[in-house]
């Protein structure tokens, strides 16, 4: 049994969520104060307070899409039950941070949205919510994540670097996993369930309910369209760690026009 906080209409009420436990998904890493991988998230309740004390509401609405931006890190914490979502909200108003906190807050609540969705019906986690609106059926995409894509060899250096850093970490940036999710449904198209199993399986902070959800939405069998992105768009949001040089990453290095119509060659007017 997982105990959480769902936020529905402005108040935080707790849950509780079957399946598999933490430790049985994975090394407790929080619970023992040492990470399950070479990570630079530190585990322990001291670590947990310390992050919810830093945060930096002006700074994540300013940057928390760029790849280097000031995001929290405090979903490992919260996935593993050090921080609750009421200490979150303490911590906001003793600082008179709601306005402030709007947009942080508008992530917790898509968390809180995802698992309520998931507490309604468990059986559909795994299940098309809807059809593709890709110009293709889910017969047309692959069951397996090819072997390329699991050894971080795909012919997208960009890609590759993500894929090392969800192995070496047990993390990504929000932005890099809807890339990820992205190349592997639209431009390898491979089934978004087998993409959700391997990277969730990766994630310290991975949510069942947030991370398959999230990766309908890319796969647009949970939204009106595909998400994609390019070369360009990475490159504004991304920082000098990242190998966005053209040569590298040609795959990705074309504009929206292109690449939809290279993507999505069964949709009628583009």
């Amino acid at each position: 049994m997982r105990f959480y906080e769902t936020l529905l209409n402005g108040k935080f009420v707790p849950v509780t969520l079957e399946g598999k436990n933490s430790r049985e998904r994975f090394t407790d890493w929080a619970l023992l104060e040492k990470p399950l991988v070479s990570s630079p998230i530190s585990g322990g309740l001291k670590a947990a307070q310390e992050r919810l004390a830093a945060l930096d509401f002006v700074a994540y609405k300013k940057t928390r899409n760029n790849l280097d931006g000031a995001v929290s890190g405090l979903s490992p914490y919260i996935e593993h039950g050090l921080i609750q979502a009421d200490e979150v909200l303490k911590f906001i108003d003793t600082n008179n941070a709601r306005i402030e906190a709007y947009h942080f807050l508008q992530q917790l609540s898509w968390r809180a949205f995802y698992e309520q969705k998931y507490l309604e019906d468990p059986t559909l986690v795994w299940k098309d919510a809807d059809h593709y609106k890709t110009g293709f059926k889910a017969e047309d995409y692959a069951d397996e994540l090819p072997q390329d894509i699991q050894k971080a060899q795909t012919p997208v250096a960009v890609i590759n670097q993500f894929i090392e850093e969800l192995y070496n970490t047990g993390y990504l940036h929000n932005h890099a996993r809807l890339y990820l999710a992205a190349y592997i449904v639209h431009w390898r198209r491979i089934k978004w369930q087998a993409g959700a199993k391997w990277m969730l399986s990766h994630l310290m902070d991975g949510n069942l309910a947030s991370n398959n959800y999230s990766w309908q939405w890319v796969a647009s069998t949970a939204s009106s369209k595909p998400y994609i992105f390019n070369l360009d768009n990475v490159i504004q949001f991304a920082n000098n760690k990242y190998k966005t040089a053209r040569p590298e990453n040609i795959e990705i290095d074309k504009s929206y026009e292109v690449l939809t119509k290279q993507l999505f060659p069964n949709l009628e007017g583009i």
